[in-house]
């Protein structure tokens, strides 16, 4: 008998000359098949920039597809929950798309870059459910994953930091994008993030990446801009109540037991179901839930003390298991234990529902049941993410 293991290697990103020369920890972690930093020295520092300064996070792992011909847009209007029909060019819509039961699959950010092309950024990999889900359309669909690097710009500073890098984009409002030119090509910026602060996106392709990244190092260095690794991004994304797929909910085609895959409603998502848009994969299994009720409820939750809560369960009445918390942190812009939860749909409200910490004290662990509250979403919700032009320092 041969064992065999697979020794591919991680792959460096477009920034990698850059980026990992600035790894003090040397911190990195798996992404698409990606080397990404976690942590660039110093997590609290990092995540400090995205709320008072800015930051720089590397996105070239994210999953791109480019989507074209002449029926695109009926393609993506069958696919996605949302209407796209009022997706106008120029702009870029948060949707999410499910399979035939009605569960989710992933959720994505969809850029209309013309009447019929687009390009939709997500976590996970879906050529083959994008291709099935193409037959007997008159449409194209393309991997781009390695054709255009992105970085992620955050913080209240970020407009005045683009301006000083002669990138002006004042005049954009959120989810809507622009092109731009950056040496001898040019820049794809879309006003969106996953911070819930002020931010944009940036995309370029490969042999123009560490030319943006050193235009925008240089022009922010009197601003406090410094690099960011997932660590400091995931605090701030708790903050704002986003759900990351694998972590927050199972996407239904990694899902082992079918039970543990759930609908856009279950996730806090019915807003986002057009069933007036006409028919759309899950269209039937929604329609049946929303008469029928859902079993799951997404909650947000504010927990006392100063002890985070990731992986704890609840109970209610301290006696009954009715959820699981599935990402948690000490908020430092809210200065609270703030959690994001799956609990029973009875119970969303958080009446008489307690959560079970085990809190490591010197090296011994000590069981806490406390009681919380269920609060609503986001955490953090300045008025400067929305801010057009955005206030300039």
């Amino acid at each position: 008998m041969t064992l065999r293991f697979d020794l591919t290697p991680l792959l460096p990103t477009a920034f990698a000359p850059r980026t990992e020369p600035l790894n003090k920890l040397m911190r990195f972690g798996a992404w698409a098949g990606y080397r990404t930093a976690l942590c660039y020295g110093d997590t609290e520092m990092e995540y400090a920039a995205i709320r008072n300064t800015a930051m720089l996070y590397d996105l070239c792992p994210m999953t791109k597809y480019r989507i074209s011909g002449v029926e695109a847009e009926d393609y993506l209007q069958r696919l996605m929950l949302r209407h796209l029909r009022k997706h106008s060019v120029g702009g870029v819509q948060y949707s999410l798309w499910c399979d035939d039961a009605g569960k989710v699959l992933d959720d994505g950010t969809l850029f209309r870059l013309g009447p019929q092309e687009f390009l939709l950024f997500c976590q996970e990999r879906h050529m083959p459910w994008l291709l099935d889900s193409a037959m007997g359309f008159d449409v194209r669909v393309e991997d781009q994953t390695t054709d255009l690097a992105g970085l992620s710009l955050q913080g209240p500073l970020a407009a005045t930091i683009l301006a000083k890098a002669g990138l002006e984009v004042s005049s954009l409002k959120p989810f809507r994008l622009t092109h731009l030119p950056l040496g001898a090509g040019q820049v794809m910026i879309s006003r969106t993030g996953f911070t819930g602060d002020l931010g944009y996106e940036l995309w370029v392709t490969p042999d123009h990446a560490l030319t943006l990244w050193d235009r925008l190092i240089e022009a922010g260095a009197a601003y406090g801009l410094r690099p960011a690794g997932s660590d400091a991004l995931n605090i701030a994304r708790i903050e704002a109540g986003f759900l990351i797929a694998t972590l927050d909910f199972i996407p239904a085609h990694h899902a082992l037991r079918e039970h543990r895959a759930r609908s856009p409603f279950e996730l806090g998502f019915g807003w986002m179901v057009d069933f007036d848009k006409g028919p759309f994969t899950g269209r039937r299994a929604l329609l049946r839930e929303r008469e029928t009720g859902s079993r799951w409820a997404r909650v947000g939750l504010d927990i006392p003390g100063n002890v985070a809560a990731e992986g704890a369960l609840l109970y209610h009445l301290r006696k009954h298991e009715v959820g699981h918390v599935t990402s948690a942190v000490w908020s430092p812009i809210t200065k609270s234990s703030i959690a994001l939860a799956e609990v029973q749909a009875r119970h969303a409200r958080g009446h008489d529902v307690w959560v079970e910490i085990y809190a490591e004290r010197e090296l011994q662990y000590a069981k806490l049941m406390l009681p919380v509250t269920a609060v609503e979403r986001p955490f953090f919700n300045p008025a400067r993410k929305r801010a057009t032009p955005p206030e300039r320092f």
